[in-house]
């Protein structure tokens, strides 16, 4: 289980390396460097992979392969946060309408969305998990 937390959270810095470090050439401008939209998109996808990663964990607790008890809190705390994250990146791609390259973190807040989503799915196996055990 570790190995697959470790590998899953090496897939999802990879994934966040071009949304920061990369631009794109659109219409002959090119944007470089840490934008405010880079920057909101960013912080939004590292929330979302800390949601992601307490709903993993909280997941192998219910499980039992580790810890006492059923992870009941940590499914709850991953269900909020991914909640929080998927608003927040929803609002970014709202608000920040430029292209990918821009400088607006179009592809940053996608995968926010992404890593929400998975910290929600992982939070909500755990709760149908620990309630069956009940």
């Amino acid at each position: 289980m570790k190995t697959k937390l470790v590998s899953f959270g090496i897939l999802c810095a990879l994934l966040l390396v071009p949304t920061i470090a990369s631009a794109e050439v659109t219409n002959g401008n090119v944007v470089y460097g840490l934008t405010p939209g880079r920057l909101w998109a960013t912080m939004d996808a590292v929330v979302g992979l800390i949601s992601a990663v307490i709903g993993g964990l909280s997941l192998a607790r219910s499980a039992g392969r580790f810890g006492t008890g059923s992870g009941r809190r940590g499914a709850i705390v991953a269900a909020v946060m991914a909640l929080i994250v998927i608003v927040y990146a929803g609002l970014h791609l709202a608000n920040f309408t430029g292209d990918f390259g821009t400088g607006s973190g179009r592809a940053g807040a996608i995968v926010a969305i992404v890593m929400g989503l998975t910290g929600m799915v992982l939070a909500g196996l755990t709760l149908v998990r620990s309630r069956r055990s009940i």
